[in-house]
């Protein structure tokens, strides 16, 4: 069964952020993600990390100015300066909490903008991107995220995704295939498992249930099919990545409302991070 990290943004959101670590170790979980950790000093999430025996497996780069908007600057031409600011940030704090993977967010294409046009700016940012990560011994992810969530986000499909990958080429540079934009945009998720994964481009899997982005247990997708299917074609590729539950409690930000709602990690035949 595929290891399974828990999303701190997401889950628990009835405790502090500092105290979700905890509650993460405390429900079997072995590694973490979130997509922020800027607002903390990394020594304290490292202490954090260390005391409840986790390891840190994702987060995201500095995505510009998130309560304006922004989602990212990848794509954005005239923000290239702040772009790579925040991504020597960025890699300050995964070599400082062991974290080998960071989302480099693309970012949304300008008003009266055509996605093309763009593009340049992209991958210019990505190219410098991959150099300064691969200094450091980090992987960089690039995530399509569905345009009902986030409209006008730059970066929607999983074939686009693969061709930036091969565009950059560089080792280091992967895509994040979160299945609940997936489902959303393309659908057929199953056969893009068996397409995608064992090109050694994908780096990271995030679930949720569809259409709410609940637990994976609730909506229209079938996880533990899909679970097969990854152990599956893991076998057969050796891909040895984790699985980040990204989703919202459907019982929201109550007491034990994520624990409670883990009953489909317990249902499955290893448990959480094994």
């Amino acid at each position: 069964m595929p290891r399974f990290a828990a999303n701190l943004s997401m889950l628990y959101p009835e405790l502090d952020f500092l105290d979700r670590f905890e509650a993460a170790a405390r429900d079997g979980f072995k590694a973490v993600e979130y997509l922020f950790p800027y607002a903390y000093d990394p020594r304290e999430l490292a202490a954090r990390l260390s005391a409840n025996g986790l390891q840190q497996v994702l987060f995201n780069a500095p995505p510009g100015d998130w309560d304006r908007g922004d989602r990212g600057l990848t794509c954005v031409p005239g923000r290239e300066a702040e772009f790579r600011e925040g991504l020597l940030k960025a890699i300050d704090y995964a070599v400082a909490l062991s974290c080998p993977r960071i989302h480099v967010m693309a970012g949304l294409v300008p008003e009266n903008t055509e996605r093309e046009s763009v593009q340049p700016t992209y991958l210019d940012n990505l190219h410098w991107a991959a150099v300064e990560a691969a200094k450091a011994g980090r992987d960089l992810l690039l995530e399509p995220i569905n345009t009902r969530d986030i409209p006008r986000f730059f970066l929607n499909r999983q074939d686009h995704a693969h061709e930036i990958v091969e565009a950059i080429g560089a080792l280091n540079v992967q895509v994040q295939m979160d299945l609940y934009h997936c489902q959303i945009v393309e659908g057929d998720v199953a056969m893009k498992i068996r397409k995608y994964l064992p090109t050694g481009r994908v780096g990271h899997f995030q679930i949720a249930g569809v259409p709410e982005r609940h637990e994976p247990d609730v909506g229209e997708m079938n996880y533990p099919y899909l679970f097969d299917v990854i152990d599956e074609v893991s076998a057969q590729c050796g891909w040895q990545g984790w699985v980040g539950c990204e989703y919202r409690p459907r019982r929201g930000a109550v007491a034990n409302g994520t624990s409670d709602g883990l009953g489909w990690l317990r249902a499955l035949p290893r448990t959480a991070g094994a």
